[in-house]
């Protein structure tokens, strides 16, 4: 019998492809998040520590809930520490936002955070934090990406040291010190507190619970799998929330996701409070209650409201890319009072250039006893002085080509209509925005929907804003439309 040979064929590399996203890199756990690539990602990082910072600061590193992120995070160390870095590493699953105020506190060369922020259970990631005490900006993460690119690994033949540490507790004194904790403890009011499973646990309860301030919690313990949620500050995962607050007669109620850096509410009667919403009402009370000198920045996909509240106090409103890293680079360029993003990230200028969903419930809390009203009357006052803004998003779960057909047709000089809507002008600086012919009261929100592509996976978000939610969700409808070809 003849003997078949087989030319094997041309050997290529295994190497998973790595994509920094908005804030770092994030994938699916084994398939993507691998210790291996966890460890391409440390080694890229030691290099750019020890091309472009002082080293021998060495770099404060932290997890979150997630499986396997402790373990991961070990990983990490040992790359640093093998690289001469030395490490700064959190004794327990910490808030985002307390590694970054670590960074800043002890003159750190920078942070990691292993953490998929709002992604669901089997995802996990990586985050890295400026010598700043925030989001790396986008000129540091092209230097770490060219670092991985390079398969950067550096070793010294003698390892730095690893040192654990309590980050939670100078974190909790700093922000008690921001916030008014002594006038929201003689309000009298109640919260309900959700921290949905993630690595806030346990801290706004324990602030509330020394001070004697009456709350109700919820989702503290610890549960890797995130049962029933994405632990994403949003609606349907906030239902268990916004049940709760009704049930126990509570003011508000309170939500920071994953990694703690992002926040949502729900109003006294159940009804939930977007983020958009939270971070107009902190920034009129920054604007007329604190009179914090400084511009406003937002997201490409925030309300419109917050230019109306910025232009009534004369403020110089920017507005950029999606990616809280932006609104940090910002904070670093010129004084900033207040900025923020869709996705429930909150900062302030005269704190640290980061978001953080745990601070950001204490000062709604503060500006809740201040003005001697509930959350959703806050609420109301708004949407009578600034006119109605309805708010809505849809993450459309797509094939590549058509997520990619439909930004191109967004694009297009021929698209001058959504459906029935004419298009009246569109904005292209992160995704397409079309402002739309569409009906408005003449105070309400001038409609938009605007397309944006994930540039790390198959999935593109609409979002819309207008003055009615029947209107924003007629909006969404024909978005969805267009994107998946329905469209007439």
């Amino acid at each position: 019998m003849a003997t078949e040979v087989i030319t094997p064929p041309k050997e290529e590399s295994t190497k998973a492809v790595i994509k920094f996203g908005t804030d770092g890199w994030r994938g699916i756990i084994a398939d993507d998040f691998t210790f291996e690539n966890v460890r391409r990602v440390a080694g890229a990082i030691a290099s750019y520590v020890l091309k472009n910072e002082d080293s021998s600061k060495g770099v404060v590193l932290g997890y979150d809930t997630r499986f396997a992120s402790q373990r991961a995070a070990l990983v990490v160390a040992e790359v640093l520490a093998r690289a001469g870095v030395p490490v700064i590493l959190a004794n327990d699953y910490t808030p985002t936002p307390a590694i970054s105020l670590a960074v800043k506190q002890r003159g750190a060369a920078g942070g990691v955070v292993v953490t998929s922020s709002h992604n669901p259970w089997n995802w996990n990631g990586v985050k890295f934090k400026g010598k700043f005490g925030g989001s790396a900006t986008p000129a540091i993460m092209k230097l770490v990406e060219h670092e991985l690119q390079a398969d950067a690994m550096p070793k010294t033949a003698s390892a730095a040291r690893i040192e654990e540490a309590d980050l939670k507790a100078p974190y909790v004194d700093a922000i008690c010190k921001f916030a008014d904790m002594e006038l929201i403890s003689k309000a009298n009011v109640k919260f309900a507190i959700d921290s949905m499973y993630g690595s806030g646990r346990g801290v706004v309860t324990r602030i509330f619970a020394d001070r004697g301030i009456k709350h109700v919690a919820i989702r503290q313990e610890l549960n890797p799998l995130f049962p029933d949620i994405n632990p994403e500050p949003i609606e349907p995962h906030t239902a268990m929330l916004q049940k709760t607050v009704v049930k126990e007669r509570c003011q508000a109620g309170l939500a920071t996701d994953g990694d703690a850096d992002r926040i949502g509410a729900v109003a006294e009667d159940g009804s939930f409070v977007d983020s958009h919403k939270c971070f107009a009402i902190l920034l009129r009370w920054v604007l007329e209650r604190k009179k914090w000198p400084g511009d406003v920045v937002r997201a490409f996909n925030t309300t419109r409201m917050l230019d109306r509240i910025a232009a009534k106090h004369g403020r110089k409103l920017h507005e950029c890319p999606i990616g809280f890293k932006y609104i940090a680079d910002l904070m670093m360029e010129r004084e900033i009072a207040m900025g923020g993003e869709e996705s429930g990230g909150i900062g302030y200028g005269r704190y640290i250039p980061e978001r953080d969903g745990i601070l950001n419930s204490l000062l709604l809390a503060n500006v809740m006893a201040e003005e001697g009203k509930p959350l959703g009357q806050l609420v109301a006052d708004l949407q009578r002085e600034f006119g109605p803004h309805y708010y809505g998003r849809r993450d459309l779960h797509i094939a590549e080509e058509v997520k990619q057909g439909a930004i191109r047709r967004a694009h297009s000089d021929s698209t001058n209509k959504l459906d029935g809507f004419a298009v009246l002008k569109k904005e292209t600086l992160d995704g397409v925005k079309f402002f739309l012919d569409a009906p408005a009261p003449a105070h309400g929100a001038e409609p938009w929907v605007l397309f944006r592509a994930s540039g790390t996976e198959p999935l593109l978000r609409v979002y819309a804003e207008a003055a009615s939610p029947e209107l924003v969700n007629d909006i969404l409808a024909q978005a969805e439309n267009f994107v998946t070809g329905r469209a007439e």
